[in-house]
C-alpha cells in the first residue's frame, strides 16, 4: 500500500454519527446500493458527487453513535481515507478492520476546506495542503499491516489464522 494519499477533501462538523452517515432504511440495502445513500440526512446526494480518490475530513467525535458499518460503504464509493480531529474508537477500528485507512489529525478541518487537494501519509503521520502541513501521529507497523492486507480478516488469512477461502471451498 502507498502510504502517501493524495485526495480531494470533504469537509465535516464535529460530533457526525453513523446514523447520519448509514440511514437506516439503507441497511436492508445490498453494499452498492447502500453506499449510495452515505451521509444521505446531511448532505443528500453526496454519494453521487464523490470520486474515488476522495478523502473525508471531519472534526471531533467522528462516528460516534450506533456501530453501523459505514466504512464498507465508504469502500464501495472508493474513499480513499478519513482524516479526523478525532475519532470514536469504535469506528476508528471498524474504518482500520475494513481496510479504510484513518488517520487523526488534530486541527485539521482549520487547515482543510471543502475541494482542496490534500495529501497525507499514514506512515509518518502528517497532512498537508500545498505548502501548510500539520503534523499527527503516525499510524502503528500494527495497523499498516492490516490496511496492507485489505483489513483485519485478509491479514489473519494471510497470516495463518484463519482458513483461506478461495472460489473453489466458498461454495
Amino acid at each position: 500500500m502507498n502510504y502517501e494519499l493524495t485526495g480531494r477533501a470533504w469537509v465535516f462538523g464535529d460530533s457526525i454519527d453513523t446514523d447520519a452517515m448509514y440511514p437506516g432504511f439503507a441497511m436492508k440495502l445490498p453494499v452498492p446500493e447502500a453506499a449510495r445513500h452515505v451521509f444521505y440526512d446531511l448532505r443528500p446526494g453526496w454519494a453521487d458527487e464523490a470520486r474515488p480518490g476522495d478523502i473525508v475530513v471531519a472534526g471531533r467525535n467522528f462516528g460516534i453513535g450506533s456501530s453501523r458499518p459505514v466504512a464498507a460503504l465508504m469502500r464501495q464509493l472508493g474513499v480513499a481515507a478519513l482524516v479526523a480531529e478525532e475519532f470514536n474508537s469504535l469506528f476508528l477500528r471498524n474504518a482500520i478492520n475494513n481496510g479504510l485507512p484513518a488517520l487523526t489529525v488534530p486541527g485539521a478541518r482549520g487547515l482543510v476546506s471543502e475541494g482542496d487537494e490534500i495529501t497525507i501519509h499514514l506512515a509518518d503521520g502528517w497532512l498537508a495542503v500545498g505548502d501548510r502541513r500539520i503534523e499527527a501521529a503516525p499510524l502503528p507497523r500494527m495497523v499498516l499491516d492490516i490496511l496492507d492486507a485489505g483489513g483485519l480478516l485478509p491479514r489473519l488469512v494471510a497470516d495463518g489464522y484463519l482458513p483461506r477461502r478461495d472460489k473453489e471451498t466458498a461454495a
